[in-house]
């Protein structure tokens, strides 16, 4: 029987770094604080800190980095009387080819993330920082890695190679898929007779993929050997014609840092509307701006078209399942991707979408489509409390 622990989880995102405190009791998994801090690197950096019905913006009086940011994170929580955490899990979104399992932080993994860096480069940085920061301020603290690419490791190979010389594949050179530890949770809380099924979850935020599940076991998925993969998000391009890079480098002046630069930071829904990334901004605009309407039909189109791709992957459809902040708030993105799927027996309950509620298909729809909140810190404090056990 596990015993008692307190787990902070940490997810580091470039320009944040968001944490949660959870008891882990079984079967009790309970929140006792959460926060996040804001715009690192930025003079409006913030710390956003909630425990129980007390929620509190701080301000900071500097641009703080990682390292700053993770020592804020402690005296925040130490100004609570919270006492030390037996472990803290870490949100990895990679750990390219040597590491696809939660495991513990070691010297080793720490040298072969870095290994890893061309594998996820815009997240991998921020979460080495964030592991030596904390070792830093407490070096005999248990620190575990949650893999993303974790729920993708059963990938068939016919899903997860790409058509390139064999010798690659050996070199790492594949699919690895990403948002693993949100599908997880999905998967957890369907009922059971949907977990038997095909399920194909969405989960679109500002980076955005799907995947494709048959009986609790992934066969596909959209992101591939990076997160840049799959269909077009908030900045990343998705897929591309390998053509158009070979252009880009040979016609156009780029280098391979301004090309990762423009795929990642540059492309998807704020190439194509000239600026803006945020799916809301967009919706709100749409009226009025033609370029951020094209964005918002570009996306719902990619999508509409990956589900019938997964569709066909698993010889047909149960359930899909919207989640992350798109999937869980944007009505209209959702109408608009589901409109063109009713050859698949995806019909939609106008007012159920409208509302976000979980379940938003229409009473007699073949498919059942709904809408699920994800819960990535709770996967990440499972994850640890159980490794946590081995130690």
């Amino acid at each position: 029987m596990p015993t008692p622990a307190l787990i902070l989880c940490i997810n580091s995102g470039s320009s944040s770094l968001k944490f949660a405190l959870y008891v882990m009791d079984n079967p009790r998994e309970e929140v006792l604080a959460r926060g996040a801090v804001e715009n690192l690197g930025g003079p409006e950096c913030h710390i956003d800190f909630q425990m129980g019905a007390e929620t509190v913006r701080t301000q900071t009086d500097k641009a703080l980095d990682h390292h700053a940011a993770i020592g804020a994170m402690f005296e925040l929580l130490a100004s609570y009387r919270i006492e030390t955490p037996q472990a803290v899990g870490h949100r990895l979104v990679s750990g390219g080819p040597l590491h696809l399992r939660h495991a513990r932080i070691d010297p080793q993994f720490l040298h072969d993330l870095r290994e890893a860096i061309p594998f996820a480069p815009l997240h991998i940085p921020a979460a080495i920082d964030a592991i030596e920061s904390v070792d830093h301020h407490y070096p005999q603290l248990l620190q575990i890695a949650c893999m993303d690419t974790a729920f993708h490791a059963a990938l068939p190979e016919v899903a997860a190679r790409l058509a390139l010389p064999r010798y690659l594949w050996d070199e790492g050179v594949r699919k690895y898929g990403f948002h693993g530890l949100s599908y997880e949770y999905i998967m957890s809380v369907l009922p059971p007779s949907a977990q038997k099924g095909r399920v194909i979850i969405a989960h679109l935020g500002n980076g955005a993929s799907m995947a494709a599940v048959v009986g609790g076991r992934p066969v596909d998925t959209t992101m591939g050997l990076t997160p840049a993969g799959g269909f077009m998000m908030g900045t990343r391009s998705g897929d591309l014609d390998p053509g158009v890079l070979f252009y880009l480098l040979a016609h156009m002046g780029h280098t391979p840092k301004t090309i990762e630069d423009l795929i990642n930071h540059h492309a998807g829904l704020c190439g194509v509307s000239d600026g803006i990334a945020d799916m809301q901004t967009l919706l709100q605009e749409r009226p009025t701006n033609p370029h951020a309407s094209q964005a918002v039909d570009m996306f719902c189109y990619q999508a509409r078209k990956t589900i019938g791709a997964l569709t066909a992957a698993m010889d047909g459809v149960d359930t899909l399942i919207f989640t992350g902040g798109i999937g869980e708030h944007a009505a209209p993105v959702r109408a608009a991707i589901i409109e063109g799927l009713t050859h698949l027996g995806m019909l939609l309950d106008a007012d159920a979408n409208i509302r976000n509620a979980r379940t938003i298909s229409a009473p007699g729809s073949p498919v059942t489509v709904g809408v699920i909140s994800t819960h990535e810190d709770l996967m990440i404090a499972r994850h640890s409390h159980q490794l946590l056990q081995d130690f």
